[in-house]
């Protein structure tokens, strides 16, 4: 798999496609809706992208960026294996990845300097917490932290963060955490929580992590969120994933779509075998109306973005 995400005018979003994949992402664009995707690094690094536009019928405009403004760079190419080709090298920062297309330099015009933040500071400390928090939860991109960022100290009369300095948090931050899980080792439980996941969707039982904002909402949604003739479901919420990150444990939801207690505690028992399988513990005392905790938990998620 290519350390990738790739989104699409379409709002899919690929995350670790193969090159086989990737060919067939770029062979597809070119219909109203869908013409062009965006592919950027695993972890997600400010300003570092490539992007390919497409109109059915034309050729492709390929550009990529490498950090500064000064480093934005496009290129035309007239087929497809010639887009994929070089995106796949990007991807694998295979050296001379663009030496097939023709580059010239994009005038992004000038930079716009970021003024400082001008906050107390217990409001600065307060908003850098908060943003920690959400970060070290491992699931937000780089711009669902800056949204964050640009409203968590909003009032009626007051917009104290600006767009651009709630970026320039943000950034600051996820390139903290970047480095930090650089020195990480081997597989963390929260990998190994989602390869419990994985099997447990192959299963037949719809999973998801970091589903909906509470319980209430993610089990009026959680029907809709996979296959039809899924057999049950289990979820953790946005909260319970803020308390995994705390390191208080992981709470997970569980239910039988026929509603019956004899399928949910058929259910909570899969799910138990799942987890376990992968090395983590769970704390479950067989009763279809208690949710599982999953702990001790060492939470640290690596990012995507």
């Amino acid at each position: 798999m290519l350390e990738i995400k790739v989104e699409t005018e379409n709002w899919q979003h690929h995350v670790r496609v193969s090159a086989e994949e990737l060919d067939g992402l770029v062979r597809r664009i070119g219909d109203d809706g869908d013409r062009f995707l965006v592919v950027q690094r695993i972890p997600d690094l400010p300003d570092v992208f490539a992007q390919v536009w497409h109109q059915a019928g034309g050729a492709y405009t390929v550009e990529h960026r490498d950090g500064a403004a000064d480093r934005h760079f496009q290129a035309t190419a007239d087929t497809p294996e010639a887009v994929a080709s070089a995106l796949t090298g990007w991807a694998r920062r295979r050296p001379g990845w663009d030496q097939d297309l023709t580059w010239s330099r994009l005038d992004m015009g000038p930079v716009q300097d970021v003024p400082p933040l001008d906050l107390p500071d217990d409001e600065r400390a307060e908003l850098e917490e908060r943003v920690r928090e959400t970060l070290v939860g491992g699931y937000a991109t780089r711009a669902e932290l800056a949204e964050l960022a640009e409203d968590y100290l909003v009032t009626d009369d007051r917009r104290p963060v600006s767009h651009e300095q709630a970026i320039a948090l943000a950034d600051r931050l996820w390139l903290e955490r970047v480095a930090e899980q650089a020195t990480w080792q081997g597989e963390t439980d929260p990998e190994r929580l989602t390869r419990a996941f994985t099997a447990l969707q192959r299963s037949g039982i719809t999973a998801r992590e970091n589903f909906a904002c509470c319980r209430n909402c993610g089990e009026s949604e959680i029907g809709a969120a996979g296959d039809p003739d899924a057999r049950g479901y289990v979820f953790f919420h946005s909260q319970c994933t803020d308390s995994a990150a705390a390191g208080h444990g992981l709470m997970l939801l569980y239910g039988g779509f026929d509603g019956s207690s004899e399928t949910t505690e058929a259910i909570g028992h899969e799910i138990v075998a799942a987890v376990e399988a992968v090395g983590l513990h769970t704390e479950w005392d067989g009763d279809p109306g208690r949710a599982i905790t999953v702990t001790p938990l060492d939470w640290r998620r690596r990012l995507v973005g």
